[in-house]
């Protein structure tokens, strides 16, 4: 007698979401569909908000266009970006969710050497519910993962490890190049596939990547600020990077941990390296003070939320690199405004300004 089929439910089916910056339609997610399809996605049409983006049938959605952004955050809409996959950080912000899992619309399902296509949500997952461990290097890196344990050696009072607040993935085929490099390596792909995730040490900062990535919302989300991006600014593709040296040193100040490795995705196209160069050109110059401020920067022991580590390091931005350029006291208001616009939205009485649901799963 044939036993019944039942599938299993998926892990975390009802506290995280999948949030999408588009332009365009989504036929991608047709790829994507045994693993993304139990869960809720939130879209976030970048560019003209008349354009119609197109969803497969069958997924569960909210779509929110600029309209919509600038409806429910009203002026402090301010301090979304435009025209730049930044405007994904609105998707976290409307979210009710613990976590989120962020994918561009141009990553495909990648394959592990043995040919099996990859589950790059369950790996994140998986990430996100084992501890992190950031105050003392594993040589075996993730003690956690199967078959490997804590080396000789370390210490037994580090062992139980601190929450995992970001999982960083990787990406096969085009690689996450800035423009001199794309330049100079314009046939380059990544087909190392390396089985490994660290915890990545505190005191150590690293070049964050939005393509693939999730996070503990209620940990760190309000960090999560992929900053004044695209239309109207001097700078682009430094979205994710400034949120990911925000977030590590809110972590490393709050104790929390960041793993990079697994899962990967296939990054399957590469953008115009002379487009991303003009689009890059201030932050290639700027980093080299923005990533010393950083390394740098220290949090006083009163700041003990993360919004309140935020406005005092939206402050230290303002004093420090506003002698940079005056695009960093614009940006340092903006951090401001985001935290203000987060805490609104995300307060009991803040929460009705939420789009109904415009697609069902089927």
């Amino acid at each position: 007698m044939a036993e019944a089929s039942v599938k299993p439910t998926p892990v975390l089916k009802d506290e995280l979401d999948i949030v999408i910056p588009t332009i365009r339609s989504l036929d991608f997610l047709e790829m994507w569909r045994p693993f993304f399809q139990p869960y809720h996605l939130i879209i976030v049409q970048d560019g003209d908000p008349s354009k119609t983006i197109k969803v497969p049938d069958g997924f569960d959605y909210e779509l929110y266009n600029r309209n919509d952004i600038n409806r429910i955050l009203g002026p402090k809409a301010s301090c979304i970006s435009f025209k730049d996959s930044a405007c994904r950080c609105f998707g976290y912000m409307v979210s009710k969710k613990k976590y989120i899992f962020t994918i561009d619309d141009d990553c495909f399902v990648a394959k592990n050497p043995s040919g099996k296509e990859i589950n790059a949500l369950e790996q994140h997952i998986k990430n996100l519910l084992s501890p992190s461990t950031p105050l003392f290097f594993n040589t075996l890196y993730d003690p956690y993962r199967d078959g490997a344990d804590f080396v000789r050696g370390y210490p037994f009072s580090l062992r139980e490890g601190v929450h995992t607040a970001v999982s960083h993935g990787l990406w096969l085929n085009i690689p996450d190049y800035d423009a001199p490099t794309q330049l100079v390596k314009p046939l380059e792909r990544n087909s190392r596939y390396v089985d490994a995730v660290l915890t990545i040490p505190k005191g150590t900062l690293f070049p964050m990547c939005g393509m693939n990535l999730a996070f503990d919302r209620e940990l760190i989300g309000p960090a999560m600020y992929f900053g004044l991006m695209g239309d109207g600014q001097p700078i682009g593709r430094y979205d994710d990077m400034w949120a990911g040296w925000c977030v590590k040193v809110i972590c490393d100040h709050l104790g929390y941990g960041v793993k990079t490795g697994l899962p990967y995705i296939w990054h399957s196209k590469a953008s115009n390296p002379f487009v991303n160069l003009k689009k890059e050109y201030n932050g290639i110059f700027w980093q080299e003070e923005a990533i010393p401020f950083f390394q740098s920067v220290m949090l006083p022991k009163e700041c003990t939320t993360v919004q309140q580590c935020y406005i005092e390091l939206s402050k230290q931005v303002k004093e420090k690199l506003g002698k940079v350029d005056p695009y960093f006291n614009k940006l340092a208001e903006a951090m401001v405004t985001w935290i203000e616009a987060w805490d609104e939205l995300n307060s009991a009485e803040g929460s009705t300004g939420k789009l109904p649901a415009k697609g069902a799963a089927m």
